[in-house]
């Protein structure tokens, strides 16, 4: 399971409201294209109050999602399923991560255990998250992952990485 912001794409401090301003990072489309060719099954879980704020409509992140799911195939790679909490707080869905619902959905949906399911991140609620549904995570240092790694009292990814590319081939050469 991958984040979104941050980790294949620029993570914005106003978040990503236009599709002028979804900007993916070429070395997370190597990432995801090595990934599929090992045949993995690969979810994004992200969460985007951005549409719970009314910041950005359903329509808009749709379109976001599909140049996203067009370019990774343009790219070589696939995506299983895309995961996207809008809520703005973590009740009463239980699903805005650092709660665990999105991935404890993915695990069920891909009749998956949490032993073989990994979360890779860049803020400490992705972490806790993938803690809170027993699944391992990794660290990556771009979006908030440089600050994320300072504050990692509460969590122990089993590593810490420059990027996604950099998290797979380490992880699954």
């Amino acid at each position: 399971m991958l984040d979104r912001d941050g980790v294949i794409n620029r993570d914005l401090a106003t978040s990503v409201r236009f599709l002028s301003d979804f900007e993916i990072m070429p070395s997370s489309l190597k990432a995801i294209a090595h990934l599929s060719q090992q045949g993995l099954k690969i979810a994004i879980v992200t969460n985007q109050a951005v549409v719970g704020r009314g910041e950005l409509s359903q329509q808009g992140l749709d379109e976001i999602h599909n140049v996203l799911v067009k370019t990774i195939q343009q790219a070589g790679g696939h995506l299983d399923k895309i995961y996207v909490c809008t809520d703005t707080t973590i009740e009463p869905h239980n699903r805005r991560k650092p709660a665990p619902g999105m991935i404890l959905e993915a695990l069920q949906d891909f009749k998956v255990t949490p032993q073989e399911t990994l979360m890779i991140g860049d803020a400490l609620r992705d972490l806790q998250a993938a803690q809170k549904a027993g699944v391992e995570s990794i660290l990556v240092r771009t979006g908030k992952g440089v600050a994320t790694e300072k504050d990692l009292k509460e969590v122990n990814p089993i590593g810490i990485y420059d990027d996604l590319y950099d998290a797979v081939l380490k992880n699954f050469p």
